[in-house]
């Protein structure tokens, strides 16, 4: 049997109260498949007859295919938080695809799908009805794997060494705080700043400046999420953004709240 794998919260807001209304689990690819995909992920429910809720997720620079009862397709980039709303039972299975892992597949500028999504068909020539069929008869997560894999493999591309720079270099940012500004990937990588631009828009769809903010929220959101943080001044300072209210206007535009209201929105019961 698969095991599943094991990752923080990676964007999921208020993580405690989401334990309570869904399980999220994760599993690995395929050695075969591992260049390009992040991992597989299986989301269920039940949170009774009638009942909804909504969970708030932080993007990420991550294209995914996700099937869902009412159908699969694949979706880019998301620009801003957005909320996924869950009511009765059910279950959802997607693909995350590494920074960049999912450009050899169409070779297609992925700022054209930031925000946006695309067909199954376009994406891998196929519907992927096994897939979905299986969604939908309730197989377990191996049989769902198997089919996800089969999929992905009979549309393999050609490894492409600059989707494995994406990757390093967005990971890089991920893992170092202290990374604010597009200036400091270029001295480290080598790459003109322009240059950097250039391979971000067409191998993941949004600019270095942008994953560079996205990650500084996220820690920003996790230490909220863990009650380290209610100093903002310091909180920004610690982020590397410019002041307070550079850091607060930013933390609004992606989670479309101030932190001090995030910060005070109580766990529900």
């Amino acid at each position: 049997m698969t095991s599943p794998l094991q990752h923080a919260s990676m964007g999921v807001l208020k993580p405690t109260e989401a334990e309570k209304r869904f399980q999220l689990l994760r599993f690995p690819p395929s050695p075969e498949l591992a260049p390009f995909v992040k991992h597989y992920w299986i989301v269920s429910w039940n949170l009774g007859e009638g009942v909804h809720y909504g969970q708030d997720v932080i993007p990420n620079p991550c294209v995914n295919m996700v099937a869902e009862h009412s159908g699969i397709a694949v979706y880019g980039v998301s620009s801003r938080m957005y909320t996924k709303h869950l009511e009765g039972a059910g279950r959802a299975f997607g693909v995350k695809f590494h920074p960049g892992g999912f450009y050899p597949y169409i070779k297609q500028p992925l700022s054209s799908l930031t925000d946006s999504s695309m067909s199954m068909m376009d994406a891998f020539g196929t519907e992927g009805e096994s897939l979905l069929s299986a969604l939908r008869s309730g197989e377990t997560p191996e049989i769902l794997i198997d089919h996800a894999d089969r999929l992905l493999r009979d549309a393999l591309p050609e490894q492409d060494p600059i989707s494995a720079v994406i990757l390093e270099i967005i990971t890089y940012i991920q893992q170092n705080r202290d990374v604010t500004r597009v200036e400091q990937l270029s001295a480290y990588f080598g790459l003109h700043v322009r240059k950097l631009q250039r391979l971000f828009h067409k191998y993941a769809g949004v600019s270095p400046k942008w994953v560079i903010q996205l990650y500084r929220l996220h820690n920003a959101a996790e230490m909220l999420d863990r009650g380290e943080a209610d100093d903002w001044a310091k909180l920004s300072a610690e982020l590397g953004f410019f002041d307070q209210s550079h850091f607060i206007r930013a933390f609004k535009a992606m989670l479309g709240m101030t932190p001090d209201s995030y910060y005070s929105i109580p766990a529900e019961s």
